[in-house]
């Protein structure tokens, strides 16, 4: 829909579109624990303007909610195989790309009794009374933005569910209807019970995780999924949370989905994460997990393995207190294979992000000490390159494997130019990045999300 929208009512019937997550977590001395996560997009939804009120926008791209002129929207959501006990139910709502969508007030969101109304035959004139209790509001709503009511106090099993939209603010809304595709509304029901105990790790250690993860959509969810049920040491390849790094947002986004790991986290900073002046959202959440306080980078073992978090949001050139930590700790290592992970890559395909060579310094001292992979993050997408030597030429006998995992929850970028040594790349699919550290070579595999079939996976030796 174009322009401004009046307070709009919002209804909306789900449809099933994702395929369950069944998680399932045990260890020596507990029962086994299950949750399944189930995504739905609505089977209806539409906005009625009271400035036009003889207009049915049942088949628009845009749902308004206002209050001059008076707009209300509503979305129908029919859920269906669900089973066991609703843990959470969680609406996500996409603000429109275009100029005019944000707002001081994203609307308050009520239960509706009636569930038979239809789409394409809703107008003001005739539209269903939003009749039922409070299930949340939304504050401040910026553009092309995922935001989540949290509506598990209605959705409690199968059946069809009817939500309605209303706004106090002249200055109102405009969401993303069911007809766009990929920022549609989303119902996203947990059954079952979540569990932050994950299978005991057996064998060599594993080292698993992704960056640019939570922004308030499904990805993350679809994610942290994932990690429930692979043991081991998570990292992040920074741009932990959307789009801020507030403590707000750590709080409502990260923690619920990727948060439930937190204990056995290993972060790195992000840009999005220093958009908070200092990072002090992301020290505060982690704490002494982030390694010293303010400064972003540290190391560990794990195994044969030395491990390097290093911070790409701070002077990073020769000569830096970072890069000659780096090396002083590189030397004094006594493990024969090394990993580095940070945020900014030195080489990518992306479109969005250029390759970022002021990276180079951390990267060279990393090459001059026989290091093995390093993993980047920044662009929201897979990518895989052949060993290489700092300047980016193929070196297949000191050259370092890196891996652009930004794939970890916020919405996917496109590739440009592919760059030299690009072996494999991957847009559409969420998922982890798990390495498996033996004690002379690592095993990498891409692990999508459910219902994704891309994959990727192989072994480098240690140098």
């Amino acid at each position: 829909m174009s322009g401004r929208r009046a307070p709009l009512a919002v209804v909306a019937v789900g449809v099933f579109i994702a395929t369950t997550l069944t998680i399932v977590a045990s260890s020596d001395n507990a029962p086994a624990a299950s949750a399944a996560t189930t995504t739905f997009t609505p089977s209806a939804d539409t906005h009625v303007d009271n400035s036009a009120a003889g207009t049915n926008y049942g088949t628009s791209g845009q749902l308004g909610v206002d209050n001059s002129p008076v707009k209300r929207l509503f979305l129908k959501f029919t859920v269906s195989g669900v089973s066991g006990t609703v843990g959470n139910a969680k609406l996500r709502v996409h603000t429109d790309d275009v100029s005019g969508s944000q707002s001081p007030n994203g609307g308050t969101f009520r239960s509706m009794s009636n569930t038979t109304w239809s789409e394409t035959g809703v107008t003001w004139n005739n539209q269903p009374a939003i009749d039922g209790a409070t299930l949340g509001s939304l504050g401040s709503v910026a553009r092309n933005a995922w935001y989540e009511v949290d509506v598990t106090s209605y959705v409690t099993g199968n059946g069809t569910f009817s939500i309605g939209v209303t706004s106090s603010s002249s200055d109102g809304a405009d969401y993303d209807s069911r007809e766009t595709g990929a920022t549609a509304p989303q119902l996203v029901v947990t059954t079952g019970t979540t569990t932050t105990t994950t299978p005991p790790p057996s064998g060599d250690p594993v080292l698993v995780g992704a960056g640019d993860i939570s922004n308030s959509g499904s990805g993350d969810s679809a994610t942290a999924a994932l990690l429930d049920n692979i043991p081991g040491t998570v990292y992040t390849t920074g741009d932990n949370v959307y789009n801020s790094g507030t403590t707000t947002e750590f709080n409502n986004y990260y923690d619920p989905t990727w948060g439930r790991h937190k204990a056995r986290t290993r972060p790195s900073p992000g840009n999005h994460d220093y958009n908070t002046s200092g990072a002090t959202g992301y020290y505060g959440y982690f704490g002494t997990q982030a390694g010293p306080s303010g400064r972003g980078y540290y190391s560990y073992d794990l195994g044969n393995w030395h491990i390097v978090s290093l911070n790409s949001n701070i002077s990073m050139s020769a000569g830096s207190a970072q890069e000659q930590w780096l090396r002083a700790d590189l030397a004094a290592g006594t493990k024969p294979c090394t990993a580095a992970y940070w945020h900014h890559p030195l080489f990518t395909s992306g479109a969005n992000h250029a390759p970022s060579t002021s990276t180079r310094p951390l990267f060279q001292a990393l090459y001059d000490h026989n290091a093995d992979v390093v993993l980047f993050g920044h662009n929201h997408q897979y990518e895989r390159f052949a060993p290489q030597n700092p300047s980016g030429a193929l070196d297949t006998t000191r050259g370092i494997r890196t891996f652009v995992a930004g794939m970890g929850g916020a919405s996917h970028y496109s590739f440009g130019t592919i760059k030299p040594n690009s072996e494999v790349r991957n847009s559409d699919t969420y998922g982890v990045l798990k390495l498996t550290l033996h004690s002379n070579s690592f095993d990498w595999q891409f692990v999508p999300e459910a219902g994704k079939s891309f994959t990727d996976s192989g072994t480098t030796a240690c140098h």
